[in-house]
């Protein structure tokens, strides 16, 4: 029996990475500081990179049950209301990528994963159970939590997020970069909405200085809407100035949203009025990743958001978590017992940074391009014209996760002192 991992923090990164630990026959003991599993938000894409990986773990039925599976990408003119490019996803996806692109509700992922988790036995679950510190020694992993209690494993993987706690002592307090954008998100039966809004697609609306974005979710029976606008809290868009920008949930008012759309076209402005009510987070993130250093030294890794947070503009926050869980799992493959986690994690940051960095800089240069004004903008309109799919399309990211190189990698980074 292999010595169990640490897990931080118990969201879709966590699980993710918990169940690729366990489909290898590793123990894991997951912390989570909330008082339920759950998912905060609402809807998620998954690209045929982040499906492929559900399959691979035997989880395609249970998405089939939840998740719906748009026809295409329209990409339309906000204020017009003209298409400006179309990528045809369902069938087409599947022919060019092999696997489905997928939209699901944040909740309804989170649930397939930890049922998946729980099948196997091997994770123990603790909740109100927060990670204070921890020691990287010869001998493994010392975690402080919470309470006073400590908790000892081979290694340590932080899924704890973008405010990681992990993190902070790994590479040191630096500060979330605040993007500037505020993200409205809200829910809406398909049922409540007119036809020409319920087709099976995902529909972006760009706009100077905002972007909408709707698609189906929960097998088609809700539409998950998020409008992205230019702003900061407290300012116009709900809450207050001292409100906690890690919050997932603020104060939110559809008459602040409609004021910063501006004048949109008719089938957005009914999208927006049907949606019955809104809140509201701050955007934030973190430079590019520079190096494998910052995946993982010594028996220590980041995964997700704690290593590489993403701005939504590419819709891969969800799919890079559930990559790095994979690309462990798969290392873990050939790794006879006893596992030397140094070299492993090593592997593993060598192998995921750069893909993850890449996905980092197009996921923030999407955000220019979305919300872009004048001559930008008019040059971005007739190349998605004349373009079409080939502008749209991902095929690099698309035909992923890649397989990890499977020989040993020299540590990424210097071992720290503790």
């Amino acid at each position: 029996m292999n010595p169990q991992v640490i897990v931080a923090g118990g969201g879709i990164g966590g699980l993710a990475a918990a169940l690729a630990l366990a489909r290898r026959g590793v123990p894991t003991v997951l912390l989570e500081q909330a008082s339920a599993f759950g998912e905060v938000g609402a809807g998620l894409q998954l690209g045929p990179n982040a499906t492929r990986v559900l399959a691979d773990w035997g989880l395609s039925d249970a998405m089939q049950a939840c998740a719906a599976f748009p026809d295409a990408l329209r990409v339309r003119d906000a204020h017009r209301g003209t298409e400006l490019g179309q990528l045809r996803l369902g069938a087409m996806a599947l022919a060019r990528h092999g696997q489905p692109y997928a939209t699901l509700h944040r909740a309804d992922l989170h649930a397939l994963l930890l049922a998946a988790v729980q099948a196997h036995g091997l994770t123990g679950l603790h909740l109100n159970t927060r990670l204070v510190s921890f020691e990287d020694s010869a001998n493994g992993v010392n975690a402080a939590l919470d309470g006073g209690s400590a908790l000892h494993g081979a290694a340590l993987l932080g899924c704890d997020g973008l405010w990681s706690r992990v993190r902070a002592q790994l590479l040191g307090e630096r500060p979330v970069r605040s993007s500037g954008h505020l993200a409205y998100r809200g829910m809406v039966r398909a049922a409540d909405l007119p036809t020409a809004l319920r087709a099976n697609v995902v529909t972006a609306w760009l706009g100077p200085r905002m972007h909408v974005v709707h698609y189906p979710v929960r097998s088609g029976h809700w539409i998950n809407v998020v409008a992205v606008v230019h702003g900061v809290l407290g300012r116009g868009h709900g809450g207050a100035p001292e409100s906690d920008p890690r919050s997932w949930s603020h104060e939110a008012r559809s008459a602040d949203l409609v004021r910063a759309l501006g004048p949109v076209c008719s089938d957005l402005r009914a999208m927006i009025d049907a949606v019955p009510g809104w809140s509201l987070w701050a955007l934030n993130d973190r430079p590019a990743m520079t190096g494998a250093h910052e995946h993982a030294q010594g028996r220590v890794a980041l995964l997700g958001d704690a290593a590489h947070p993403l701005r939504p503009y590419l819709a891969q926050g969800a799919a890079m978590a559930i990559e790095d869980a994979w690309t462990l799992g798969r290392l873990l493959e050939s790794t006879p017992a006893p596992i030397d986690w140094t070299s492993v994690l090593a592997r593993f940051a060598n192998t995921r940074w750069q893909r993850n960095a890449r996905v980092q800089q197009q996921s923030q240069r999407n955000g220019s391009i979305f919300h872009a004004t004048g001559l930008v903008r008019w040059g971005r309109d007739t190349a998605m014209r004349l373009r079409g799919e080939a502008l749209l399309d991902n095929p690099w990211l698309y035909g992923g996760p890649p397989e990890p190189a499977q020989d040993p990698i020299p540590s990424p980074h210097p071992k720290r002192k503790t």
